[in-house]
């Protein structure tokens, strides 16, 4: 069971604006009871695009800044680094159908107690109540471990280094898209170059105190209006520039598969030109918080699910054997390798950084 309260957000001169004297006061914040262990970094960090990233943001204090284009607004969000509690025991047994928030204050049931970690946030502009009520499906609340249970003796090891690492969903669909798409058959170093070149220009600067260079994900219009010469000049050409503004189109058909079964998500995604099972995966593991997800396609992660589990490199078909005692958490699995490291040895030649700004 899971237990959490925000303060009601204090939204000073309407909208979410602030006065100078007020520019740093929070407009909203939350303290959470996670009732697991949570490791914060590496569940929200798969939402980072590199150390540059205008939209995520950790500071040498160990604050997570992260920025979001929520329904009912821009935002910040700011997250203290996470700490284990004393488990707090309550009476009696969970009852039937008990859901995030029902249970007493403390949010635990049953005679045994289990870990908890206290989570703290403050979030800043016209979404900060929309990203404190999301945060804890966002660090994993309603992430269901149910029936993973790793028998392989490298995956059971990895589970158990990391415990804490959840499946999270941020609910944004076209913030988790876009830069998918600037990654398809590109090394991350040019799709974080894209990613940073487009939000830094196109971007509004972030709500509240956030730190220096932070920008919000622009609007699906202002994607659609991008000239070519700008994606031209953010390396980006103009296959990956024609999905982005395809889905950008359609923006509110696609925020709706947050709330749809797996398989329509997919289905809705993969419409799209330009949308293949690669990116339809990488969204749906970040916006939908889908344990089941596989990147197929991925350059690197059959190669490395094959040495993990097999001893040998494998392709993707391969990869999904592997997976498949794993239904329903084959994204987690694969994630849990990719946490731990374990590559083959390289001998082939690695994937070329190409500049498509000197075309």
């Amino acid at each position: 069971m899971e237990s959490w309260t925000a303060a009601a957000p204090a939204v000073e001169g309407g909208g979410g604006s602030q006065s100078p004297a007020a520019a740093g006061d929070p407009d909203g914040r939350l303290e959470w009871r996670a009732p697991f262990v949570l490791d914060l970094p590496r569940t929200l960090g798969v939402h980072a695009r590199g150390r540059g990233d205008p939209a995520y943001r950790v500071t040498p204090d160990g604050f997570i800044w992260r920025t979001s284009l929520t329904p009912e607004g821009p935002g910040t969000l700011r997250v203290t680094p996470a700490r284990p509690a004393p488990p707090v025991a309550a009476p009696g047994t969970e009852p039937a159908g008990a859901t995030l928030g029902s249970g007493p204050p403390g949010g635990a049931f049953g005679a045994t107690p289990g870990p908890v970690t206290v989570v703290r946030a403050a979030a800043w502009g016209p979404g900060a109540a929309w990203l404190l009520r999301e945060l804890p499906g966002m660090l994993g609340a309603d992430d269901d471990r149910a029936g993973f249970h790793p028998a392989h003796p490298v995956l059971a090891g990895l589970a158990a280094r990391h415990p804490g690492v959840r499946v999270g969903r941020s609910g944004r669909v076209l913030e988790a898209l876009v830069p998918a798409v600037l990654e398809q058959k590109v090394v991350g170093v040019e799709a974080r170059r894209a990613w940073r070149y487009l939000l830094l220009k196109f971007g509004d600067p972030a709500p509240g105190p956030a730190p220096a260079g932070m920008r919000v994900c622009p609007p699906p219009r202002i994607w659609r209006r991008i000239p070519s010469w700008e994606w031209h000049r953010a390396g980006v050409e103009g296959v990956r520039a024609r999905t982005i503004i395809g889905a950008a189109e359609v923006a509110a058909r696609l925020e709706e598969i947050v709330a749809m079964p797996a398989d329509a998500a997919d289905r809705r995604l993969r419409s799209l030109p330009g949308i293949g099972i690669w990116t339809s995966a990488e969204v749906r593991q970040r916006a939908c918080g889908d344990a089941d997800a596989v990147s197929v396609g991925d350059y690197h992660l059959p190669s490395a699910v094959g040495w993990a589990l097999a001893g040998r490199v494998v392709d993707d078909a391969g990869m999904l054997d592997l997976l498949a005692p794993y239904a329903g958490h084959r994204h987690r699995a694969a994630r849990l390798v990719e946490l731990g490291g374990i590559r083959p040895p390289r001998r082939g030649p690695r994937m070329s950084v190409r500049d498509y700004r000197a075309f």
